[in-house]
């Protein structure tokens, strides 16, 4: 008799959400059609590579690839990122072309680049993207402020989905503005509550933002129709994606997209309680989010994106306070549901090393961009896959002599005895044919397992 979920153990989830992986569904739950015998071949080769890297239980049989871009695949087939954002065929097209074209292991799903449309209708203030802000041809840029105001910590400790809809969204959202103006949830406890608290919603300035979030929820449907299209197609040519779910590091949370920069650091020197009580508020909720994704998507791969906690960000001492304890337990409480955390870490964690390894082996993987691979290698390449390295500068300005020497540096330091997965060190807007080619190609030829 097969055991229920719950009776599971971390280890038995995690080889659960592999097999579900290994074996993928259409949307009506049956099994997914592949091109051919070989597309199927080549897919449960791809997935199988994977899971013997990161478990590290025996060596695959060759070092797995996976080039990381945000508008790279766009820009090699020649589609600008504004036409990523607002023409989803055209996105789609490219990034299928580069699948077939360069042949990696894997890919990073496209709905990450988003919808420029959605942006517009809900006029988002956090970011400038293609043609709002900036030109066509740039990425997306982040505009730091403090979306959450230094005296709300209060509230976002007690109830973050009030918060979030109360308060975050009115302020980043000029079409949801109006949303301040709403009741409480909670506040619907009885019969003579009800009526009073529909008031806000017969305020026009409030139903327009409500026409607004469904504006925006059609135009979201059109984009996730193609985007499942997309993903159901490629996977029957025999490539899986790496990224199942996501979610951040607490910290992360309250600097990236709350405080901002300087709001939070302010914060740890004035109010550290707060940012203390706020981060471990947010541990459950990023476990979820990422568990959530990762159960629907049938994929165990929970992407968290690194930010700042990174070299420089900040002192040793506040990352063993503020940053790592908080980041560990969400590692920790996705690895405990099966999940496989990857943390994507951009910039330098030279100094952070010492505390990746308190994590039990294979329970997450790690792709570096400035960090020493070969002390990575020596502190921790033995309980955990790494990856990574591959530097974007030398991807644009170097030859193929330079990358393939580098390549085979990486693959000799950081691949020695498994463990190790050949990627960018960053998401890459911008991409060169020739070294692209020359990344993948070379790694699958030097980086074989006898």
């Amino acid at each position: 008799m097969d055991k229920k979920w719950e009776e599971m153990s971390s280890g038995e989830k995690r080889e659960a959400r592999f097999a579900q992986w290994l074996s993928p569904k259409d949307p009506e739950g049956n099994n997914l059609k592949f091109r051919s015998a070989e597309a199927e071949a080549s897919y449960r080769a791809r997935v199988t590579r994977f899971k013997d890297a990161v478990l590290m239980e025996k060596l695959p049989d060759r070092i797995p690839i996976y080039p990381s871009g945000t508008f790279m695949q766009t820009d090699l087939t020649g589609v600008t990122p504004y036409e990523s954002m607002y023409d989803y065929k055209k996105l789609l097209d490219a990034h299928k072309k580069f699948l077939v074209d360069y042949e990696p292991d894997y890919y990073g799903s496209p709905a990450f680049v988003g919808s420029g449309k959605i942006l517009d209708i809900l006029d988002f203030k956090q970011y400038k993207w293609p043609g709002h802000g900036i030109s066509k041809e740039s990425g997306y840029q982040c505009i730091e402020g403090e979306y959450m105001k230094a005296e709300d910590y209060p509230a976002l400790i007690n109830d973050p989905s009030d918060f979030w809809l109360r308060t975050w969204m009115p302020r980043v959202f000029g079409a949801l503005q109006p949303l301040a103006n709403l009741s409480p949830f909670p506040f619907l406890w009885e019969v003579v509550a009800v009526s009073g608290s529909m008031i806000p919603y017969g305020i026009p300035p409030v139903q327009n933002a409500l026409k607004a979030l469904m504006e925006a929820g059609n135009e979201a449907m059109a984009w996730i129709q193609q985007i499942t299209a997309f993903e159901l197609e490629v996977k029957g040519m025999g490539f899986p994606t790496v990224i199942g779910g996501a979610a951040k590091a607490p910290y992360d949370i309250l600097a990236d997209t709350l405080r901002g920069s300087r709001g939070i650091m302010i914060d740890l020197y004035r109010q550290p309680e707060m940012v203390l009580k706020a981060m471990e508020r947010i541990v459950p909720l990023q476990i979820n989010q990422g568990v959530g994704m990762a159960t629907m998507a049938g994929n165990p791969m929970v992407f968290i994106p690194m930010h700042k906690g990174a070299d420089g960000f900040m002192s040793d001492e506040q990352f063993r306070e503020f940053y790592w304890p908080f980041l560990k337990e969400v590692i920790l409480g996705l690895a405990d549901e099966g999940c496989m955390p990857f943390l994507f870490c951009e910039g330098s964690f030279n100094t952070r090393l010492k505390y990746i390894r308190e994590l039990p082996k294979a329970s997450c993987f790690w792709i570096f961009d400035r960090t020493d691979m070969a002390e990575a290698k020596k502190l921790i390449g033995n309980r955990l896959c790494i990856g990574g390295n591959v530097p974007a500068g030398l991807l644009l300005t170097g030859t193929a002599d330079d990358v393939r020497a580098y390549c085979k540096d990486l693959i000799d330091v950081a691949g020695k005895g498994g463990g190790y997965i050949m990627s960018t060190g960053t998401g890459m807007d911008e991409g060169k044919a020739e070294t692209i080619h020359v990344m993948i190609d070379f790694t699958k030829e030097y980086g074989v397992y006898m």
